[in-house]
């Protein structure tokens, strides 16, 4: 390079595309390709991640929320795309218009159990008893009076047997998640949520052995049975499959010995709990130890050690705990902060990596912390008089959730020109019986329309990445109608539209729907319990975006073939017709110039590996944002 040349060249020279508004400019360098072990899939060295990308210096606002609308994420200052084609889990990038929001049981359940908690009607030691019908026994004086009470009890009834059926069904989920990590069932397979019923006073009495009474029963051992035998079946050649169905002992266990598996971790799991539990003919079945008046004396759920808690730590509560004493209120404070380390909140983080995602402890330092959640290349638009920014500005924040004036949940989210992008929430395990993850996501809803009514362009909540091929991450169309991101001409597609082609194929051009629908059944597809676990993955609560590890398996851009380049997921159609890299913004020792004025200040050498480097980035980023992004040069 003719350095003196080109230095005072550059120096003298202004660039009349300079963005000088008072948003600020963005400032990226490119940093090519990186290829990991997956974290979504877990399956280092057969699956991998593969992700174009960028470090920001600088990102304006408006330029961040351009890159999301063409299916780029942040982790801290370091931009990333997947590579849709070639990453082993394609992520979509999923909207939702807060408008259009229509709540589903579920999310209107969770509502409502925060609100009483708060308003100290939530008794977690009595909603776990077991309740015969008493209806013959309390009898008033007034029929009016008893009309009233009784549907007021079967109210109160109806949230009591939902609370226990959900905590049995949680810790059935711990004791898969036991399994998996002894080894008896496979890592590499999504295995079915389980669900627990009531068993019904009639069947009861047809069932019931000795002196145990029957409460509940969960089938999920046939149903991850039928999820082993399936992903068994994926994995032989079709030529294999007629033998594997004649032999019975290659289609992995039977429901008989799963449930026998999970009722010998369960009885650890659930040992103070007055229950005890049965593997019969493939059913787990949840017995009262002792009489019923006794069983309803003794139940004391919520007291469970941590021990023998989930690892996940979704089943546990503290409500009969000293600091929260049944029947008293809670008062709750949602509190928005601009991005910046808070040691308490660092706390709450550590807590929740190492004992909802099983984290080793030195692995969460506060180094990684700050990197991935407090770090931030946004440029901070202070509110403005107009209506073209809210109240609380534009940039990166941490909205705090505080109980009683105890943090209890993070949520870190971006609120950009055109949405609020949701990035990550951590929260206590102790509360997570609130289902603080959907929870959050209702208030951020709430946070956006609140929003738009000062800045009226602020009308979409953006869930991350929705990835149809991973099961725990699949909750995010819950939230409807919902759309995502067409990974070639970034385009918005609806979710009911996109889905039914994801059944087939992991990875697909949406706004190709009209022919895709006729897609062979033969072509290669996800597993087939996708879609019969499309409800079960709603209470999901710990599926955040992955923190994007940029250190490692880093690949240079001119380390990369011409393959790479031509078989990216974007194609010329989104660049311009000719691929146009002359009018690329370079800034070089702080000014900024369009390619085509410097480029002759290179030698021959260097041109060309600068060349193919914006070609690159031409594809990724795209024309306009390629005409107002500075490439930095150094």
């Amino acid at each position: 390079m003719k350095k003196s040349k080109t230095a005072a060249k550059m120096r003298n020279e202004a660039s009349s595309s300079n963005n000088s508004n008072r948003r600020g400019e963005t400032v990226v360098t490119d940093c090519g390709t990186c290829r990991s072990p997956c974290g979504y899939c877990k399956s280092p060295g057969r699956k991998t991640s593969n992700t174009h990308g960028l470090w920001a210096y600088s990102v304006t606002v408006d330029d961040y929320q351009d890159l999301l609308d063409r299916g780029w994420r942040r982790s801290g200052c370091f931009l990333y795309k997947p590579n849709m084609k070639k990453t082993c889990c394609p992520s979509y990038t999923i909207r939702l218009k807060a408008s259009d929001f229509v709540p589903s049981k579920e999310q209107r359940r969770v509502s409502r159990r925060m609100q009483r908690y708060l308003e100290g009607t939530l008794d977690m030691k009595k909603s776990f008893e077991f309740m015969e019908d008493t209806s013959t026994s309390n009898h008033h004086d007034s029929l009016s009076s008893a009309k009233k009470d009784s549907l007021s009890y079967k109210n109160e009834e109806k949230n009591k047997a939902e609370e226990i059926l959900h905590y049995l069904s949680v810790q059935i989920d711990n004791a898969v998640h036991t399994c998996i990590e002894s080894g008896d069932f496979p890592s590499s397979i999504q295995l079915p949520k389980a669900s627990v019923k009531l068993v019904s006073q009639a069947k009861r009495k047809l069932l019931v052995e000795g002196m145990e009474n029957l409460l509940y029963s969960s089938n999920i051992a046939f149903q991850i049975a039928a999820t082993l035998r399936r992903a068994q079946l994926a994995e032989k050649e079709v030529q294999q499959i007629q033998i594997l169905r004649q032999n019975t002992q290659d289609n992995g266990p039977s429901p008989k010995v799963i449930a026998e598996k999970l009722a010998s971790s369960l009885n650890q799991l659930i040992e103070n709990s007055g229950l005890s539990i049965r593997a019969c003919n493939g059913h787990l079945n949840f017995y009262s130890a002792m009489n019923q008046s006794s069983f309803d004396n003794s139940i004391q759920i919520a007291t469970i050690s941590e021990e023998s808690s989930d690892v996940n730590n979704k089943g546990r509560c503290v409500e009969n705990s000293p600091e929260h004493p049944q029947g008293k209120r809670h008062r709750l404070q949602i509190r928005l902060k601009r991005s910046s380390f808070d040691p308490q909140e660092y706390a709450l983080y550590r807590q929740y990596q190492i004992k909802v995602h099983n984290d080793r402890p030195d692995k969460v330092d506060e180094t990684s912390y700050r990197r991935f959640l407090v770090d931030t290349p946004l440029v901070f638009v202070p509110p403005s008089g107009d209506a073209t920014v809210p109240p609380c500005g534009f940039g990166s924040f941490h909205q705090q959730y505080l109980i009683d004036d105890q943090l209890v949940a993070v949520g870190v989210i971006d609120i950009l020109p055109k949405c609020l992008s949701s990035k990550y929430l951590f929260w206590d395990p102790d509360f997570a019986f609130l289902s603080l993850g959907k929870y959050s996501a209702l208030q951020e809803i709430g946070c956006v329309k609140e929003n738009q009514v000062h800045c009226p362009t602020l009308e979409y909540y953006y869930l991350g990445y929705y990835i149809h091929s991973c099961r725990k991450m699949r909750y995010k169309a819950a939230y409807r109608p919902s759309e995502l991101l067409c990974p070639l001409r970034y385009q918005w597609v609806p979710y009911d539209i996109a889905r039914p082609l994801l059944d087939k194929r992991p990875y697909v051009v949406l706004t190709d729907f009209a022919s895709l629908e006729n897609m062979e059944s033969s072509s290669p597809s996800v597993s087939a319990n996708v879609t019969e676990l499309q409800h079960d993955d709603i209470g999901q609560e710990d599926s955040n975006d992955v923190l994007m590890d940029y250190d490692e398996e880093m690949l240079e851009p001119e380390s990369e073939t011409d393959d790479d380049i031509s078989d990216t997921e974007t194609s010329d159609l989104n660049v311009g017709i000719d691929g146009d890299i002359t009018n690329i913004l370079i800034g070089v020792n702080g000014s900024r110039l369009r390619y085509k004025d410097v480029q002759r200040a290179f030698d021959p050498i260097e041109r060309i590996s600068l060349e193919s480097q914006l070609h690159r980035y031409l594809k990724v980023v795209g024309a306009e944002l390629s005409k107002r992004m500075v490439y930095s040069l150094g």
